[in-house]
């Protein structure tokens, strides 16, 4: 034991050699940092050989060691350590993939003339319905009469209540109607009236009920927000709470029972029909411009980045009488594209370029919003970007022949002939119009313009010849992208219009992976793949 005059002894000590150590480094530093070469810069010269010995010394140590490597890129190969990935994100597309899903699409189309439906119009052959299609892409124009007042005052959406309704029916008629209901009605105009005066008369009120289309839409619709949001988001809880939606949808599509009074009345009103096999995706007027996109209920899952753009090329070259509504949506990791149109009308020669100028501007103008919330992801904002699109709709291409000569080869059944001489096809070979777009062998007869209620086409009668128009393939559908192949097209032969109807049955791929990471230009719409295959991986950087 110390006393307390040695221990005050050593203390003082301690304290001096502590004074005298930050003394010398001070001294130190002088001598280091502060010499000067001959030109009086201060010099590196007797600070680099220090330097360079410690660096060379843990360069040795470094190479000595059997385990340690300078940098993971250095390491020689190991079979077992290139086998590992460092992350589940570092995957090559090509392992992401892991199958590729086929649906069916029907593509229709139908200028209508500004006609309103009436109740006993079927649409079940038209739309094909028990040809197991997953997707119906449904465009109309026309829907309204392109006056003044539905262009400029107040757009009328009563008719496309009425076309939604009827859309709906067809899709989701239960088998056990009659053979009555799918009878057409009469081309007659009277034996129609007469048919309306009979249900009038036995319902005691109109068949169709004066609901809005905003409501007819919500009671037919899927749940907007699973369709709508940016579903390619990682977060655990997204998934699961879009997981929980989806159940709670398709719980309420199933338990869904059609009113015995209801508008549309199925079986006479006298059964109930359990769980609707597709539902509306959404809908969009602009005038008479009507476009909607239906899918089977299994699919609604897998659908995302729902939006819809309206390009006006009408009246001044922006109101809507003519123009296009654009759809734009995925399914699984695919883009796809929906363009109703009505581009510019007429027959006289130079028309066509007018034509050609609508696709042009609709092509650089239709602009989908930005919502995908992952900012390393691009969802298209444009047509061209989507990896399949469709484009559906009276383009008014006509015949560039006189009204004599394509009687005379319509007579002869001489199709090969007038369509050398269609205008589309012309446009697009010389590489001015729908740059890169396809479309399949047409063998059907031209769509406009007949009569009304006959099969005579205008100007074959006294009557019909101020309204001669030259028989024109005026309807039709085009595509763009991979993976798709065109099963059908062809027309219907309803009387309800100057125009025939004109659809399309197409088969396409749509990507599916096993992971939340996709390539540039395509995004998430639901992915399946379970929340650990996306948390990174922690593998060793030693060899074993």
């Amino acid at each position: 034991m110390l006393n307390s005059s040695q221990q005050h002894g050593t203390k003082a000590a301690t304290a001096d050699k502590s004074i005298k150590g930050d003394k010398k480094k001070k001294s130190l530093l002088p001598s280091i940092f502060g010499k000067k070469g001959r030109s009086g810069r201060e010099s590196d010269g007797d600070v680099l050989p220090d330097l360079n010995r410690q660096y060379a010394a843990r360069s040795f140590f470094l190479d000595a060691s059997p385990l340690i490597r300078k940098s993971f890129s250095d390491r020689p190969s190991n079979s077992r350590i290139e086998s590992l990935n460092l992350c589940t994100f570092e995957r090559p597309l090509e392992e992401q993939i892991i199958e590729k899903k086929e649906y069916r699409i029907f593509v229709g189309t139908w200028n209508v003339g500004g006609r309103p439906p009436h109740v006993g119009l079927n649409l079940e052959d038209f739309l094909q319905v028990e040809e197991g299609i997953d997707i119906y892409v449904i465009g109309f124009q026309e829907i309204v009469p392109l006056n003044a007042g539905n262009v400029l005052v107040i757009e009328d959406n009563e008719p496309a209540t009425k076309w939604l309704a009827l859309i709906g029916r067809a899709l989701n008629r239960p088998k056990c109607r009659s053979l009555s209901d799918r009878e057409e009605p009469s081309s007659d105009s009277n034996s129609s009236k007469h048919i309306n005066q009979v249900k009038e008369e036995k319902t005691g009120r109109t068949t169709f009920q004066r609901s809005s289309l905003k409501v007819l839409s919500k009671q037919n619709r899927a749940n907007s927000d699973l369709a709508k949001i940016c579903n390619c988001s990682l977060d655990p809880s997204s998934v699961h709470w879009r997981a929980r939606e989806m159940r709670e949808f398709i719980k309420r599509i199933e338990s869904i029972a059609v009113d015995e009074n209801s508008a549309l009345p199925c079986c006479g009103g006298q059964e109930k029909v359990i769980g609707n096999e597709y539902c509306l995706i959404s809908n969009k007027q602009m005038v008479g411009i009507f476009l909607s996109v239906w899918v089977r209920n299994a699919l609604v899952q897998h659908i995302g980045h729902l939006r819809i753009s309206s390009t006006g090329r009408g009246i001044m070259g922006y109101l809507g009488n003519k123009g296009c509504i654009a759809m734009s949506m995925t399914i699984h990791e695919t883009s796809f594209c929906f363009i109703c149109s009505h581009l510019a009308s007429g027959e006289k020669e130079g028309d066509e370029l007018r034509r050609n100028s609508d696709v042009t501007e609709i092509l650089k103008n239709t602009q989908f919003p930005k919502i995908c919330k992952r900012t390393t992801r691009r969802v298209p904002e444009r047509i061209i970007d989507h990896d399949r699109a469709f484009w559906l709709g009276d383009l008014n291409y006509r015949v560039a022949l006189s009204y004599e000569d394509t009687r005379t080869l319509l007579d002869d059944n001489d199709w090969d002939a007038l369509l050398e001489k269609d205008q589309l096809n012309m446009e697009k070979e010389a590489g001015r119009v729908f740059h890169g777009w396809k479309e399949g062998k047409i063998y059907f007869a031209p769509t406009y313009k007949y009569s009304h209620n006959s099969d005579e086409y205008a100007g074959e009668t006294v009557k019909s010849k101020k309204n001669r128009r030259t028989p024109a393939w005026c309807d039709r559908i085009l595509w763009s992208g991979d993976g798709i192949e065109q099963l059908q097209y062809n027309r219907g032969e309803s009387r309800f219009s100057d125009h025939r109807p004109v659809c399309a049955v197409f088969k396409t791929q749509v990507e599916v992976s096993n992971s939340g990471c996709y390539r540039k230009g395509h995004s998430s719409s639901g992915g399946r793949s379970s929340i650990d295959e996306t948390i990174p991986q922690r593998h060793s950087f030693y060899e074993f």
